[in-house]
């Protein structure tokens, strides 16, 4: 990740107290980890424990994604979700979980934002790449960073 991580920091900050409009501010939250990451696409996406399914609330990125709304069992989003913990996988071609949403895309990483009380996954960070390996533990790291920067927008 070649980009001021303080800066991104602060300007997530930025996005989430200044936040009038949900949609809006989680948009600008996508494009911005997208620029910055150098990915090629990043989508957010709200849980819906009780309807059992995950819903892409908006993407950044060349094209909306194969399945805006799947159960919460599928994919590697129901991976992070049912195991509270970020899914970060190099070769998404060997992993039978991942729900193919472009077919250039070589790895991919989930990572959950909790509620509050970090009790409950309410939302989920999605990034894919065309390069394999592309999520060192330091990019995800940064990411669940992120993520805890970010969750006050599933709080409205």
């Amino acid at each position: 990740m070649s980009v001021d991580r303080d800066k991104l920091l602060a300007d997530l900050e930025e996005i989430v107290s200044n936040a009038r409009e949900r949609i809006a501010s989680l948009k600008l939250v996508a494009d911005l980890l997208r620029s910055c990451g150098g990915y090629r696409w990043v989508g957010l996406y709200d849980v819906d424990r009780a309807g059992r399914l995950v819903r892409n609330v908006v993407w950044s990125g060349p094209g909306a994604p194969e399945y805006p709304t799947f159960p919460v069992t599928k994919g590697l989003t129901g991976v992070a979700v049912a195991d509270r913990r970020t899914v970060n996988v190099g070769d998404v071609a060997s992993d039978p979980r991942y729900l193919t949403a472009f077919s250039t895309t070589r790895s991919e990483i989930i990572v959950p934002v909790f509620d509050s009380a970090r009790e409950i996954v309410v939302g989920t960070i999605d990034v894919e790449s065309e390069t394999p390996d592309a999520f060192s533990k330091d990019a995800q790291e940064f990411l669940e960073t992120c993520s805890n920067v970010i969750c006050p927008l599933w709080q409205r």
